[in-house]
């Protein structure tokens, strides 16, 4: 979660003024501040290539683009978005909701409205793909091969490291063909690593590890009842996307290695997912060309299954918006005389007072605290 100050969160489940700010900018520099929209949502994804996405509606048609240069056409013009309170005092706290670039402005021409939707920088990686053969030779470190990718794309790109340790192990050498996808490269490094990237709040690419719903710090609690922030809640469970176990491989052209593979599988003999119990058997493969050892692929395969076998339960809820919150966010939420842990796996941040907050949980666990 972006770090706001404890008065910030406290002051979201009381009557406040919330504030939002849209702002445009062309190569670097501001090209026009405090766009007048009527409405907008920020979709935070954690199952999308591209993190965070914006649709936003300006009334009228005077921003509607004609020339490449408008201020919201579509060659490279970004949009800067946040959202915050403005406490009774009249001081403000912000907290950024992501740097977008442009992708389609439309409208009507005679009457508008404008319509606009953007994404954030992943989608400048997406869109490069390799022109030749592209390889990890030369790269020490996982860490080192990704920032140099994304760089090649981006030269400006901020790459923050914050898996425990800041670990960068060694990389092994891989070969991705013309026209591959860059950003896959980019995610199978990070995998390698048994971590995951993404691009933040901050229009940082964010290199982390997946985090850990038992034991992992809350961000946020969610509540119901008097003084709560909880409006509604649904819940649904399925079996669909568990697995008790997951089955690494590697092959690995480049390095001459021999293919190589590693297979986990859920043991325990109180697990409701254990292998060959009543859940029966479901097993999950994962790849990359940077497994290059069994145990490579042995470790990749038994740090995959602990999300494979996380508990398939979707809780949507409805609650006062929290504009801090980050994709892979652990919350906890206290409704119908229970505690849980879960991952926030989307959420949908409105820009305007009167549009709906809700959020897409995953994997609850009970919490004794």
């Amino acid at each position: 979660m972006y770090p706001v100050t404890p008065q910030f969160l406290a002051t979201l489940a009381t009557s406040h003024t919330m504030v939002a700010r849209v702002d445009a900018y062309y190569n670097g520099a501001l090209t026009a501040s405090n766009l007048p929209f009527t409405d907008g949502t920020v979709t935070v994804d954690r199952g999308s290539k591209t993190r965070r996405t914006l649709s936003l509606t300006i009334a009228g048609t005077k921003l509607l683009p004609w020339a490449e240069l408008d201020t919201l056409a579509p060659y490279g013009q970004q949009l800067v978005v946040s959202r915050g309170i403005r406490y009774m005092n009249g001081a403000e706290e912000w907290a950024p909701l992501g740097t977008f670039r442009i992708n389609e402005p439309s409208g009507d021409i005679h009457t508008g409205p404008v319509t606009v939707t953007g994404a954030t920088m992943e989608a400048a990686i997406i869109d490069d793909k390799f022109q030749a053969p592209t390889s990890t030779q030369g790269y020490g470190g996982c860490v080192d091969a990704i920032t140099a990718l994304i760089r090649q794309t981006l030269p400006s790109a901020t790459i923050v490291n914050l898996t425990a340790g800041a670990r960068n192990p060694t990389c092994a050498v891989a070969t991705w063909d013309a026209n591959a996808d860059r950003w896959d490269a980019v995610c199978q490094i990070a995998l390698a690593m048994r971590a995951e990237i993404y691009v933040d709040a901050q229009n940082r690419f964010v290199i982390t590890d997946l985090p850990d719903v038992v034991n992992g710090p809350v961000a946020w609690d969610i509540a119901d009842g008097e003084g709560g922030n909880l409006i509604s809640s649904a819940r649904s469970v399925s079996r669909t996307a568990v697995y008790n176990a997951v089955v690494a491989s590697g092959e690995n052209t480049a390095s001459g290695a021999a293919p190589v593979s590693g297979t986990a599988k859920d043991t325990s003999p109180t697990s409701p997912t254990r292998w060959g119990g009543p859940f029966g058997k479901v097993t999950k493969f994962i790849s990359s060309a940077l497994f290059i050892t069994a145990g490579d692929c042995q470790a990749a395969a038994q740090y995959a299954l602990y999300d494979a076998t996380a508990p398939n339960v979707t809780t949507s809820i409805d609650a006062l918006p929290n504009p801090a919150l980050e994709g892979n966010d652990i919350i906890r939420l206290s409704a119908a005389g229970k505690k849980e842990r879960y991952l926030v796996q989307s959420l949908a941040i409105p820009l305007t007072a009167t549009g709906d907050f809700s959020i897409t949980l995953r994997g609850g666990k009970e919490d004794a605290t």
